[in-house]
């Protein structure tokens, strides 16, 4: 959009529904920077070919609840009926930072069917109806609607505008990273010697964790955020519960004090990628969500603290990775009011998935694996242990195990070579059942490249 045209429009008036964390964030941006003058609060000059944006409404659950951010009464309403957001034809655009997948359903759907844009940053909600939003995108479309999502995968590193827009001459072959700053920062201070429970409690008390963590630590969050970067990398929409899941909550020092002996550290990586036999790349589709022993020198073991980062793997490109903050509230804000612009200016793409495949998901990936065996001491352990991986055809690559100082209590752990996740599932499962093993062995994939 061209300087004189922004000038000449009227403000886009947008409604936002959610007044947390991140929509404060929305707001200061939006109201300090694009709210009707050229020239924010802090005296810089703002883009002359952004249309200028209002948030005119905010819906919340609790109008006397204090917020953490100043509203302009003189042209920002606080209601709490969304429906007033929903049926006001002055509201061009609605932004959806409440989260949930209930309400906000209802919410974005009704309000594409109504002909306004969406930006939201809710991605258990996109990854969970992804084909639905998309029709009504898709249904909506013919009246300048637009849906953004910047804001649900990796907070403030532009990956999904990136992978709309700049791959479109490419073949991508895989995709993946670490898109959970909550783990990544609890495997940080694991790795420096913390255990579990003390380091969530870290997390929580410094707001980096819910009170009710299973979505971060169980892996369900980047689950939902690998099914997203797989429909745009692969063209594919991904069952999420379908996906194979594991977390980091069965994860304790003493992986790291292997990890250490195999020059590795530990990262929760979503993973999209298409299976080869022979390394062309061009079989199914796998999406996995697992922790993983991965080099020191490995690019992803860079991302320390809160970070995130992402790599693609591409015909065109080889190896490109993205590094930034993963959530937080001017990182998350941030990439919504990108949308927000992109819309405003109308360069925000027409068709928010553009890509369709028929590609087939086989999740039974393949990879050498960590496979780490909590056992009570005893003659023939190792013997045994060989005999069952024999068994299920997989390949031992090496055992390590440290000095025993508790017969009771001794961990030994086996590598293997490159073999399919029903196979080691099926060997862990074996083996808890035997005499000698006092937990279930704990795997996962082993990076080695």
């Amino acid at each position: 959009m061209s300087s004189l045209a922004a000038a000449t429009l009227r403000p886009l008036r947008i409604g936002m529904v959610g007044g947390g964390t991140v929509g404060g964030g929305v707001y200061d941006i939006i109201m300090g920077r694009l709210g009707g003058s050229s020239v924010d609060t802090t005296g810089q000059m703002v883009s002359s070919s952004t249309r200028r944006c209002v948030i005119t409404k905010i819906c919340v659950r609790d109008l006397a609840k204090p917020r953490s951010f100043h509203v302009d009464e003189d042209k920002t309403t606080l209601v709490s009926d969304v429906n007033s957001i929903l049926d006001d034809d002055n509201i061009d655009i609605v932004v959806e930072v409440m989260g949930g997948t209930s309400l906000a359903r209802t919410v974005v759907l009704e309000a594409l069917k109504r002909g306004k844009s969406v930006v939201t940053a809710n991605k258990a909600l996109i990854a969970e109806h992804l084909d639905e939003i998309h029709a009504a995108v898709e249904q909506s479309g013919g009246n300048g609607v637009k849906f953004g999502y910047e804001a649900a995968v990796a907070g403030g590193i532009p990956i999904i505008s990136t992978l709309q827009h700049c791959f479109a001459g490419d073949i991508i072959n895989e995709i993946g990273g670490i898109i959970n700053g909550t783990t990544n920062y609890m495997l940080g201070k694991m790795e420096d010697g913390a255990d579990y429970d003390e380091v969530l409690k870290e997390a929580q008390d410094l707001g980096f964790a819910e009170a009710d963590p299973t979505a971060d630590v169980e892996g369900h969050d980047v689950r939902a955020k690998i099914a997203i970067l797989a429909k745009l990398a692969f063209g594919t929409t991904v069952d999420v519960e379908e996906i194979p899941c594991s977390g980091i909550s069965q994860i304790s020092s003493v992986d790291f004090e292997y990890a250490k002996l195999l020059n590795c550290t530990i990262k929760l990586i979503g993973t999209a990628a298409r299976l080869s036999q022979y390394g062309e790349r061009d079989g199914d589709l796998s999406v996995y969500v697992a922790p993983k022993m991965i080099p020191t020198d490995h690019i992803m073991a860079a991302a320390t603290g809160c970070g995130n980062a992402i790599t693609v793997d591409s015909v065109n490109l080889g190896t490109s990775s993205y590094f930034g903050p993963g959530a937080g509230r001017f990182p998350t804000a941030n990439s919504v009011v990108a949308d927000l612009c992109r819309v405003a200016s109308n360069n925000c793409p027409a068709d928010p998935f553009p890509l369709r495949s028929t590609i087939s998901i086989d999740n039974d990936y393949t990879s050498a694996f960590y496979i780490r065996i909590p056992f009570i001491d005893g003659l023939g352990i190792v013997r045994k242990v060989g005999e069952v991986a024999e068994r299920h055809g997989v390949s031992v690559n090496s055992i390590l195990q440290n000095a025993i100082s508790d017969r009771m209590m001794a961990d030994c752990v086996v590598t293997t070579e490159e073999c399919k996740l029903s196979q080691v599932q099926a060997l862990c499962a074996e083996l808890e059942n035997e005499e000698f093993a006092r937990a279930p062995p704990l795997c996962m994939p082993l990076v080695t490249n």
